[in-house]
C-alpha cells in the first residue's frame, strides 16, 4: 500500500512540475495573422467598381469606410508599380478612408500589431493606427527598405475584451485615390518579462518583440515613443525621431539567439531603458555590435551610455556578417540608471542607396562588479 501512495505522490508531482513548466513557457494567445489579414479574400466580383470595394462589409471579415481599394500587385495605371511581397493582393486607403477589425483580446494584456505599409503617391501620406482608445500616426513618407514596402508595429494594452482595431487614412490629397497601401496585418500578445539570472537588464537579447513575417521580412520598424506610449519591444523604448528595427534570425544575420535591433536613424535613433541599480555601487555594461549581413557597409559607431559614462564602439563592416563584444564599468548614482545606444553615423547599403540600415545591437547586459 505504502508503494502505491508513493507512485501515485511522484505522479502527482510530475504533474506539478509539468504545468509548472507549461504555465512559465506558453505561447501567445494571438501571434499570427489577423483574419484575413494578407486580404487574399477578396469583395465578389459584384462588389467591386473597378478596384473600389462598394459596401461596408464586402471585404471579408473587415469593416471599411471611405474609399478603399481592393489593389493587385505590380503595375499599376498612370506609371504606379505597387509591391506587394507578402501576396498578390492589399488595401489602399483613400481620403478619409479607413479599414477596421474587431479582436478578442484579455483586459490588460498588451499586444503588438505588425502590419506592412507604404505610400503610394509622391505627396505625404500619413496612416493613423488606432486600438483600445490610443492612436499614433505614421509619417510613411520616408521609406526605409526599397524591396517591397516597410513593416511598422504598434503596442496597445487592452482595456476592454472587445477591441477595435482601425486603421486609417486622416488626410485630403488632390487626388482622392491616393493614400496608404496596406499589405498585411499580423497581431501578438507580449508576455509579461521575467529577468534573466545575473543580468539587470530585462530583454537585453531583444528576444521578445512583435511578431515577424515569415514568408518576407524587411525587420520590423519600432515607432518612437512620440507615436507609441507602449512599446512593441518590451523592456525598451524608442526615444527618438526615427524608428529603430527589429530583425530575426531567419531573415537576417544576428549576433545571438533570434532576434536584434537594428539602428536604421543614424543619431535620430535611440533605444533605452531604464535599470535599478545602487547609488555609488560599481555596475558593468556589454552589448554586442555588428552587421545584419545585409550589404550594410563602411565604419559603423555605436554610443553608450550609462549613469556618467559613455562608450564610443568602431565597427568596420562590409555588409557579409560579423560582431564585436565591447564593455565598461559605471558607478550608479542613484537608484534608476537609464542606459541608452544610439548609432553615430547614418547607412546605406552597398549597391541600395535608396535603403536605410545601420549597426545591429544584441545581448546587453549589466551586473554588480566589484573595484
Amino acid at each position: 500500500m505504502s508503494l502505491l501512495m508513493s507512485l501515485l505522490f511522484l505522479c502527482i508531482l510530475a504533474s506539478c512540475f509539468s504545468y509548472s513548466y507549461q504555465a512559465s513557457s506558453r505561447t501567445p494567445y494571438l501571434d499570427g495573422l489577423l483574419a484575413n489579414g494578407n486580404f487574399e479574400q477578396g469583395p465578389q466580383p459584384s462588389n467591386l467598381q473597378k478596384t473600389v470595394i462598394i459596401g461596408k462589409y464586402s471585404l471579408p471579415k473587415w469593416e471599411i469606410s471611405g474609399l478603399v481599394e481592393y489593389v493587385s500587385g505590380g503595375p499599376q495605371p498612370g506609371g504606379f508599380y505597387f509591391a506587394i511581397p507578402r501576396g498578390a493582393h492589399a488595401a489602399r486607403l483613400g481620403n478619409e478612408a479607413s479599414i477596421a477589425q474587431v479582436i478578442d483580446a484579455k483586459v490588460g494584456s498588451t499586444y503588438s500589431l505588425t502590419f506592412s505599409a507604404t505610400r503610394t503617391c509622391a505627396q505625404d501620406e500619413v496612416l493613423r493606427v488606432s486600438a483600445s482608445g490610443r492612436s499614433g500616426d505614421l509619417p510613411i513618407q520616408t521609406l526605409y527598405s526599397t524591396d517591397g514596402g516597410d513593416t511598422y508595429a504598434f503596442a496597445f494594452k487592452a482595456t476592454y475584451k472587445r477591441v477595435k482595431i482601425v486603421f486609417r487614412n486622416p488626410g485630403v490629397q488632390e487626388d482622392p485615390a491616393c493614400g496608404p497601401l496596406l499589405d498585411a496585418v499580423a497581431i501578438k500578445e507580449m508576455l509579461p518579462l521575467r529577468y534573466t539570472k545575473g543580468n539587470l537588464v530585462k530583454n537585453g537579447g531583444f528576444e521578445i518583440g512583435p511578431h515577424v513575417f515569415k514568408n518576407f521580412s524587411t525587420g520590423v520598424l519600432l515607432l518612437p515613443k512620440i507615436h507609441d506610449v507602449v512599446s512593441p519591444l518590451p523592456g525598451w523604448i524608442v526615444e527618438s525621431l526615427k524608428p529603430a528595427k527589429y530583425i530575426d534570425s531567419k531573415h537576417f544575420q544576428v549576433p545571438e539567439g533570434q532576434a536584434a535591433i537594428e539602428l536604421v536613424g543614424g543619431r535620430e535613433t535611440a533605444i533605452a531603458q531604464i535599470i535599478r541599480t545602487v547609488p555609488k555601487k560599481l555596475y558593468r555594461l556589454s552589448f554586442t555590435i555588428g552587421d545584419a549581413k545585409n550589404g550594410c557597409h563602411r565604419s559603423m559607431m555605436v554610443e553608450a551610455f550609462a549613469a556618467k559614462e559613455t562608450l564610443k564602439v568602431k565597427y568596420e563592416s562590409i555588409g557579409k556578417g560579423g560582431f564585436k563584444t565591447a564593455s565598461f564599468k559605471f558607478q550608479a548614482i542613484s537608484n534608476r540608471t537609464k542606459l541608452t545606444f544610439y548609432s553615430a553615423f547614418y547607412h546605406t547599403k552597398l549597391n541600395d542607396y535608396g535603403h536605410f540600415c545601420g549597426p545591429v545591437l544584441d545581448d546587453v547586459k549589466v551586473f554588480p562588479v566589484s573595484r
